[in-house]
């Protein structure tokens, strides 16, 4: 005769709390992993450009490298996550970035800089889009704050790259830093397998065929279209902002050494204490309104950048950081409004869309700092803001009978 099993007794109090502690300090790691190197080399670029003898256009194709890398990558990440599980990808993405952070150490030319470069944004989807998934899968309850802790991963991590890269190049060169953020991510890639739960309830998927038709849905519908025209121009104004910033700040009349570039980055952390906020005022005022009344501040906020006095610049550059972050909060979360079924291929969709943007935000001023400076930089940035506010007028209208619902796109890093 067959005998029954006791029933399973559950954890004690003290137990359940340490599990439970673990894995959101696991998902913060993911945050804190994805974000690390992926902006890592903005305060080392003038470095970067004495040591290649290369333009200040020219070595911010380092970044480009990686965010058109995300681009291209971020909408198979999810796909490949369905097949094979999504912590194992979280893990070995993370494991896999640590090799071309490494590799960019060894670079002997601006070239062999940028393959590390891309392959560096080539895995980093496989962790910041992989989570967001495992976050809504796996957590039966405080979802809100598992991803809480996952965000402020992110701006942590986003932070320190910039800081850490800054600090160990000043003290020693810029190869020791990227050898540092390698023996970091290889750290959190150890602390996501360790802290990280098994997939509970991941069941593979084997039909991706439908994929491309629902992106392609999605792309002819033109409030969502418009939303990824807003994703891109939201990143490209960050990323044109915090590249070229360094060398305008280099320069006289401040010459700011590379601590102090990577010191600049803490106009980030007010972002990431307002962001939060932004959230309830978009269920109070709405997406359209929030969004414009974010990028009008940051219009104000890189005009202000162009007054010769430090603090100016730093008010500055902190009005605009914490516009971008409230607008990619609105533009992210009206992307899970506007979407009519399929909605992971509609964020794969925006997160393209927001790399390309931080692509062109990382080459496409490179012309208009050769021709006219700051200046003419500044010109660009504003002009990109206040399209990303008329697309916002004439495209995000109020639609009846839909309830506003939180959706975590991305985030800015």
């Amino acid at each position: 005769m067959a005998t029954s099993q006791p029933p399973a007794r559950p954890l004690p109090p003290a137990a359940a709390q340490t599990s439970s502690s673990t894995r959101t300090a696991a998902v913060m790691f993911a945050g804190f992993c994805a974000f690390l190197t992926l902006y890592a080399p903005q305060p080392l670029l003038p470095m970067l450009a004495r040591g290649f003898h290369a333009s200040a256009g020219a070595v911010s194709l380092v970044l480009t490298a990686s965010t058109a890398a995300v681009a291209l990558a971020a909408p198979f990440a999810g796909v490949v996550a369905d097949r094979f599980g999504r912590k194992r990808v979280i893990v070995l993405s993370a494991l896999l970035l640590a090799l071309p952070t490494a590799g960019a150490a060894a670079s002997g030319s601006l070239t062999q800089m940028l393959v590390w470069r891309f392959w560096q944004g080539v895995f980093t989807p496989g962790i910041f889009a992989v989570t967001i998934a495992y976050v809504n899968d796996e957590w039966e309850q405080g979802v809100g704050a598992a991803m809480s802790s996952y965000v402020a991963g992110t701006v942590l991590g986003g932070f320190s790259g910039r800081m850490i890269s800054a600090l160990v190049a000043a003290h020693s060169s810029w190869r020791w830093s990227f050898i540092a953020l390698a023996a970091l991510d290889a750290a959190c890639a150890a602390a996501m397998w360790a802290w990280l739960p098994a997939d509970r309830h991941f069941s593979r998927s084997r039909h991706g065929a439908s994929a491309p038709r629902a992106m392609l849905g999605h792309l002819r519908n033109p409030p969502l279209a418009a939303t990824y025209a807003v994703g891109f121009c939201v990143l490209f104004t960050l990323i044109a902002t915090f590249t070229y910033v360094n060398f305008y700040l280099a320069a006289p009349p401040f010459r700011l050494g590379t601590t102090a570039l990577g010191l600049i980055f803490v106009v980030y952390l007010i972002g990431a204490v307002v962001t939060p906020v932004a959230g309830r005022a978009i269920d109070r005022i709405g997406h359209r309104f929030t969004l414009v009344a974010a990028f009008l501040g940051g219009v104000g906020g890189i005009c202000l950048t162009l007054v010769p006095h430090l603090p100016a610049v730093l008010l500055g550059l902190a009005l605009t950081s914490t516009g971008v972050f409230i607008a990619q909060s609105a533009a992210s979360s009206y992307v899970g409004r506007l979407a009519e079924g399929a909605r992971g291929a509609a964020v794969g969709l925006y997160v393209m869309f927001y790399y390309t943007g931080g692509s062109f935000g990382a080459a496409l001023p490179g012309t208009f700092w050769n021709r006219g400076g700051w200046p003419a930089t500044v010109a660009l940035i504003a002009a990109v803001q206040v399209l990303t506010i008329a697309l916002c007028l004439l495209f995000w209208k109020p639609a009846a009978g839909l309830v506003d619902e939180p959706y975590a796109a991305g985030q800015v890093g």
